[in-house]
């Protein structure tokens, strides 16, 4: 075991170093035409764009250390666009939002942005159009996290233990989610962990889960324990097993026989250490064979792929036979197995797991803590509440394929009693979280959810720059800078001090030429959130003072609350159908998203406008996309570039 994963991290390690250069490769080959689909030409770059970046973002963005770790060309050709495309989509985006340059910075007049803007992003879509996806990316093994293992030991035995909540924590790695195959390491600890665990299943299992042929006259104790392991493995593995794997397990089956074990005894100790071995803990891809290019999936390495995507556990019986029969390879047949599991009770998670995660609503139970002498209605029931709150949510935008725009407006949510009372909601009574009207003001999509208003504020009070850097990273997918190493941090308590509210003193913090370009972007969404208070209540005054939830974009548009906020984030619809394809892909691939998977989600984000993004469509669109049904063809290495990337 420890061999294995010892290979692997090599294997990783030149897997990452083959990814970087097949990347490049595949971002510069070929040159783009001068002329774009839709008439945009290199001169016209050169007319309308260069000067703009030239005279403006490059005296900051250029030499030794630009800033923000962007470096903008001298000069912008249609291969340098082609190259840099994902750069030029977020220098495109800040021009429009007029959030750069910053202010007290030149400006370009209105007449140059305008064509700068124009211009660009007619050749960034050009480029869309024109995009296929040809490299699948780099994948690894993925080692099962702990809540794929108790899904799937549960799922397997027909148990409800939940052995893995005594392994280490995962961590999230890129993509932000804990299933990401680079931080899924396997310790010392944690295989110690997996032989207890083992012994702590089969006790819990009954017996003719795995014991499925005994002997007979007809059959022979080792023809019956062949059978058994034969049965039983294949599911476990989620694929036939091999010769090799099933001689192996017979073996051991043998010598406990030998050695005066019962038959059934015998069995079990080849059933433990099936669920130690490589092909139950990890989950490594295969691919059919292909003349060129990437290879195609095989259908069950797909079943496993939209198994734990949706459920984070095992393939059931229907997509075992679909892989079986091989039709699972058929996309119409994919897209019908995606849309059945969905429907399914398992799905009910996929809200806690995936929305969990991305929205960052698991920390309200794990790391958020209002100050118990200001909030003292902030229990631990209501903490859970919060939670399943956005995670039945998210779960219910899944199920019912409602369009993105819901996740910002809607009439609905889901209380119980306490967080019904939280919330000022009647008419909800019982410990039980149920589907609820709302006036679609207060609450009523996700801005109004306390768990995101919790975990976005401090102890004592809200923050408006953490929730506006919330709403921009994880709505709009736009996540602003990191602040400069130094900077002063503002009073624990939101009364006003001094005459001063807390928005006057952040206001004046600002201010600072170091300060307000990225603060211009980030606090007016804060802001528009301050008639909720650190626990998600709604408020009217702040220490007496009525609440001032008024804010203005760089780009000049105005906003008061929460209503108007919506209608702002409305206005982005696109950037928000493509930070979840982004999110939904990086958790379904179990890895960051890298350059060459930027046609695919642009891909995703064309088919799907029409019907409004809707959920379900995303995420067929996910399952359909080059990186989830093939892999990148494996580059031979030589002893001397093992060697170089050992080292």
């Amino acid at each position: 075991m420890t061999g294995f994963v010892g290979r692997t991290r090599v294997q990783i390690a030149v897997t990452s170093l083959s990814a970087i250069a097949t990347g490049v490769v595949a971002l510069s080959a070929g040159a783009v035409p001068a002329r774009f689909q839709d008439g945009v030409t290199s001169a016209d770059l050169s007319r309308d764009v260069t000067p703009v970046l030239t005279r403006y973002c490059q005296p900051c963005h250029a030499g030794e250390n630009p800033s923000g770790g962007v470096r903008i060309p001298q000069s912008l050709s249609s291969e340098s666009l082609k190259v840099d495309r994902d750069v030029y989509r977020k220098i495109h985006r800040v021009i429009r939002e007029r959030s750069m340059p910053p202010t007290g910075s030149p400006m370009p007049n209105a007449q140059r942005r305008t064509s700068a803007i124009d211009t660009l992003g007619r050749a960034l879509d050009a480029l869309d159009l024109a995009a296929k996806p040809t490299d699948p990316g780099r994948v690894a093994p993925r080692r099962l996290n702990r809540t794929e293992y108790n899904n799937t030991v549960q799922d397997l035995f027909g148990i409800s233990l939940t052995p893995a909540d005594s392994f280490p924590a995962d961590s999230g790695g890129g993509g932000g989610f804990d299933n990401n195959a680079d931080t899924l390491y396997l310790p010392p600890v944690l295989l110690e962990r997996y032989l207890v665990a083992a012994d702590q299943i089969l006790d819990a299992a009954k017996q003719e889960t795995w014991l499925t042929v005994k002997p007979a006259k007809s059959i022979t104790d080792v023809e019956a324990a062949r059978k058994s392991l034969a049965s039983f493995t294949t599911k476990a593995f989620r694929r036939p097993v091999r010769p090799a794997e099933l001689d192996g397990l017979l073996r051991l089956y043998t010598q406990q026989r030998r050695g005066g074990l019962t038959y059934a005894a015998s069995l079990r100790v080849a059933i433990k250490a099936m669920l130690v071995s490589p092909g139950f803990l990890f989950r490594i891809d295969s691919a059919l064979p292909s003349a060129n290019g990437p290879q195609p999936l095989d259908a069950y390495t797909l079943a496993s792929r939209m198994s734990y995507f949706v459920w984070s556990s095992m393939p059931d019986p229907p997509l075992m036979a679909a892989a079986a029969n091989g039709s699972l390879l058929k996309p119409d047949i994919q897209t019908a197995h995606l849309r059945r599991m969905l429907k399914s009770q398992r799905a009910s998670s996929f809200g806690a797991l995936f929305g969990g995660q991305w929205l960052r609503a698991k920390e309200v139970l794990q790391t958020a803590q209002p100050d118990p002498g200001k909030y003292p209605m902030f229990t631990k029931s209501l903490r859970q509440a919060m939670f399943d709150e956005v995670s039945m949510y998210v779960s219910t935008m899944v199920q019912e394929n409602l369009p993105v725009k819901k996740l910002i407006e809607s009439d609905f949510t889901f209380a119980n009693e306490e967080l019904g009372k939280h919330y000022g909601l009647s008419d909800v009574s019982g410990p039980e979280m149920r589907r609820v009207q709302v006036d679609g003001v207060q609450r009523g999509g996700l801005l109004g959810m306390g768990a995101l208003l919790t975990v976005t504020s401090y102890s004592q009070r809200t923050s408006p720059v953490l929730r506006g850097k919330w709403v921009m990273a994880e709505v709009l997918g736009a996540p602003p800078p990191p602040p400069p190493p130094v900077v002063n941090t503002l009073p624990a308590d939101e009364r006003p001090q001094q005459g001063l509210t807390l928005r006057q003193r952040l206001e004046a913090h600002r201010n600072k030429p170091e300060c307000k370009g990225c603060h211009q972007r980030i606090d007016p969404m804060g802001f528009a959130l301050e008639n909720f208070d650190a626990v998600g209540r709604w408020r009217t005054k702040i220490g007496g003072v009525a609440v001032d939830a008024r804010g203005e974009l760089a780009s000049g548009e105005t906003f008061d609350g929460i209503q108007g906020m919506r209608a702002v984030l409305l206005t982005r619809e696109d950037y928000i159908a493509r930070n979840v394809v982004e999110r939904l892909m990086a958790y379904a691939l179990g890895r960051g998203l890298e350059p060459e998977d930027l046609p695919s989600v642009s891909l995703i984000v064309r088919q799907s406008k029409p019907g409004g993004y809707r959920m379900q469509d995303l995420m067929a669109g996910v399952v359909q996309s080059l990186p989830f049904r093939y892999k990148r063809r494996a580059i031979p290495v030589t002893a001397a570039a093992s060697a170089a990337a050992t080292k």
